[in-house]
């Protein structure tokens, strides 16, 4: 399976978001990944629903919504309704994750959750069969342009062996860091969708850098 292209549009630029999810599809995106910050589970504030509601008038690909916020479940529905396709949660901000996700696949969504990078591939083993889709950060959330953490290449790689082993079709989406020179490796780990922040936005160029993730340049 060909690895797909998440472009993070919290490095687009904010006073054209709707031209920026245009570029990015017409780059080849197979999704917008849209990054959703609290300032109280991570360090920093970004956007809402609404945000996620006026980004869908634009975007044809799927919108993956990673909410990284604490106590998602306040706020699932407003997600829901804002049009997002698929929807994660951090196991780390939530007493209720089974809930959460049971409620985001009745809504018709793909659900996912994803783990920082002090969390273990095996803490999550046993969610993996109610997720369709799981997020490793490859950085530590909360900012862009940061630096890939090593030792999330050996978290995919346990996390695809444990999907594999019992027969699950689960995503594994890795979130953080990539770049043209990591990517490949990142995908042979087992990566099946893999978000760029400020590799694709900040160049004239983000169809190469689109067809690099891609595994087709």
């Amino acid at each position: 399976m060909a690895v797909k292209a998440a472009p993070s549009i919290l490095s687009g630029d904010f006073s054209r978001m709707g031209e920026e999810v245009t570029r990015m599809e017409r780059a080849g995106a197979d999704m917008i990944h849209c990054d959703v910050m609290d300032g109280i589970f991570v360090p920093n504030l970004t956007f809402g629903h609404k945000m996620v509601a006026d980004l869908r008038k634009y975007a044809t690909t799927p919108l993956d919504v990673h909410l990284m916020i604490d106590r998602p479940e306040r706020y699932l529905d407003r997600y829901v309704e804002a049009g997002a396709d698929r929807l994660c949660f951090h196991v780390e901000a939530t007493k209720t994750v089974l809930v959460n996700l049971e409620r985001i696949r009745a809504a018709g969504l793909k659900a996912g959750i994803a783990i920082c990078p002090e969390t273990s591939a095996e803490s999550i083993f046993d969610y993996l069969s109610y997720c369709d889709f799981v997020i490793v950060m490859g950085v530590h959330p909360g900012f862009s342009g940061q630096k890939y953490i090593p030792n999330t290449t050996n978290k995919l790689k346990a996390l695809k062996k444990e999907i594999a082993d019992r027969g699950l079709s689960v995503q594994l989406e890795m979130d953080g860091g990539a770049n043209e020179a990591n990517v490949a490796a990142i995908a042979a780990a087992g990566a099946d969708v893999i978000v760029s922040g400020s590799c694709a936005f900040n160049t004239p160029t983000p169809e190469k850098v689109i067809a690099t993730f891609q595994g087709r340049a």
